[in-house]
Order: C-alpha cells, then sequence, then structure tokens
C-alpha cells in the first residue's frame, strides 16, 4: 500500500556503484523521490542512479553533516516524509512495510520514526555484542530534522515532535573487502580524534539509546586510562555481550570495531598529545 504522504529518500554517494543498485532497489515501493547527492564520483555511481530513476546533485564534501543538511536544503521536494540511507544500506521488506504503514496513520505530533540497524559483516548478520538492535531516526516530517554536526557518528536531532519505532531492519551490508574497511575506519578514527580534541559532542543533544551511549562514552569511557579502555570495551562486547555467539566472522568484526579501532584512536590522540607538545617545545 502506497501511503497517501510521500516520501523522499536521500543518499550521499561518491565512487558507490557497487553497493548503490541494491540500496536504491531496497526502495522500490517506498520512496516516491529519491535524490542522490554525489561528490564527484568517478566511477558510474551516477549512470546507475539515473537508471534508477534518481535525481543527481552535485554537490562537494567536507563531512557528512555539512553535506547531509545541505541536501535538506536544496532538493526539491513537496514530500512530507525525508528517509536517510547510505549506499552500503538497504530497507528490508518488513521495515518497507511498517515504514508505509506508520508514514500514512501516525497522529501530528510524532515527527519521526526509528528504525533498527542490523549489521551484515563477511555476509554474515551480527546479532551479538551491543550490536543489533541499534535504534536510528532516519525518517522524519520535512523541515523538523537535521544532521547534528559533528566529524563522526552523525545522528539526526527532531526540532520538534516525538518518535515511535518500527520493526524490520535497516541492513548495514558491511564490507565487502577488508582491505577497504580498515581503510576506511583508519580515516573515520582520524575524524574522531578531531571530535574528541574539539569537543563538538554533546551528549544532551540525543534522545533514547543513542543519547545513552554517547552519555556513556563522554563520561565513563573516555575518563578511562586511554589504550587499556580499548581493551575492557572489547571484553565487555565479546564476553559480556555474548559477541563470541557471533562466530568466526563474529570474532572479526567485534574484534576490529570493538578492539582495533577503538585502539587505534587512543594510539592517534596519543600521536597528536607528543605533536603538540615537540611544538610547544620548539615555541618556548
Amino acid at each position: 500500500m502506497k501511503p497517501n504522504r510521500p516520501i523522499a529518500a536521500i543518499v550521499l554517494t561518491k565512487n558507490e556503484e557497487r553497493d548503490l543498485p541494491a540500496c536504491l532497489e531496497s526502495l522500490r515501493g517506498l520512496a516516491d523521490e529519491v535524490y542522490v547527492i554525489d561528490s564527484g564520483s568517478t566511477d558510474r555511481t551516477v549512470a546507475v542512479a539515473e537508471e534508477f530513476g534518481a535525481r543527481v546533485l552535485a554537490h562537494p564534501f567536507a563531512s557528512y553533516a555539512p553535506q547531509f543538511n545541505w541536501a535538506l536544503d536544496n532538493i526539491p521536494t513537496n514530500a512530507e516524509w525525508i528517509l536517510r540511507i547510505d549506499a552500503d544500506e538497504r530497507i528490508s521488506p518488513k521495515l518497507r512495510d511498517e515504514l508505509l504503514a506508520a508514514c500514512d496513520s501516525v497522529t501530528a505530533e510524532v515527527a519521526g520514526v526509528m528504525i533498527p540497524r542490523r549489521i551484515r559483516f563477511l555476509g554474515k548478520d551480527i546479532r551479538y555484542g551491543d550490536s543489533y538492535p541499534v535504534w536510528l531516526l532516519r525518517v522524519w516530517r520535512k523541515g523538523i530534522g537535521r544532521c547534528e554536526d559533528t566529524q563522526m557518528d552523525e545522528h539526526m536531532v527532531l526540532q520538534t515532535g516525538t518518535t515511535i519505532k518500527v520493526s524490520g531492519d535497516l541492513i548495514h551490508d558491511i564490507p565487502k573487502d577488508l582491505n577497504e574497511w580498515t581503510n576506511k575506519h583508519n580515516w573515520y578514527a582520524s575524524r574522531e580524534c578531531q571530535d574528541i580534541q574539539t569537543l563538538l559532542r554533546n551528549a544532551g543533544s540525543l534522545e533514547g539509546q543513542a543519547g545513552r551511549k554517547r552519555w556513556l562514552k563522554q563520561n565513563v569511557y573516555l575518563h578511562l586510562p586511554p589504550f587499556y579502555r580499548a581493551c575492557l570495551y572489547w571484553f565487555y562486547r565479546y564476553i559480556l555481550r555474548l559477541g563470541f555467539l557471533d562466530g568466526r566472522e563474529g570474532l572479526i568484526y567485534h574484534f576490529l570495531q570493538g578492539f582495533w579501532y577503538r585502539f587505534l584512536v587512543d594510539a592517534k590522540l596519543h600521536e597528536a598529545r607528543l605533536s603538540a607538545r615537540r611544538l610547544d617545545a620548539r615555541e618556548s
């Protein structure tokens, strides 16, 4: 059943010809309009988007939040609802049906819809290690949601109204290649260091699960000893939160994402402090 109140989807892209087709295919029957905001792809991303009937807008990329907020301000849509989705994410059939029903029937005070994300790593669904469900605000009424301005872990924030939850999964299908995954997370670690060093994160800006996790990170995790906290987080995820039940792929995922990545962030923070001390010594 198509909603009486249409949905417009926004996808940010750069060189996403491999993942974009499955993403756009999953939007069929859900999004009345699809806008691909491309930042200089050199592969077939733009052609793929056009083949699926998406409208492509070009805009240079600085970081995710400004890019997405630019899209919100510039897509020519009259749709009542906006959907945010990444190129490596897919809407499951059940989630599609739940969103159609919700957007067509919710009361006026409901401004956003929280959906559960499931990680699929090396072809296996990750179910444990505090990785599922991760509730995300990905659908909201046009003009009410903005992306918070952080370098990493950006969330949508509503200016007003309440949210509801729906069932079904937003499937984050990662990675096809571990080289790609580790290279990307090396880049993520540098950006997260910028957030930590400049104190851009605001634990009070989010509610629900995302707000609780950010509060714990700022007020507990970041006050633990560097490097050792990565070990503690790995133990929490893999042992206490049963990450070992995810099998061999789960071992790889929880170790890389729960230990290696967090250790790398601490290493980059340490490197930045050493550089600052050397600079101060030269100037004194």
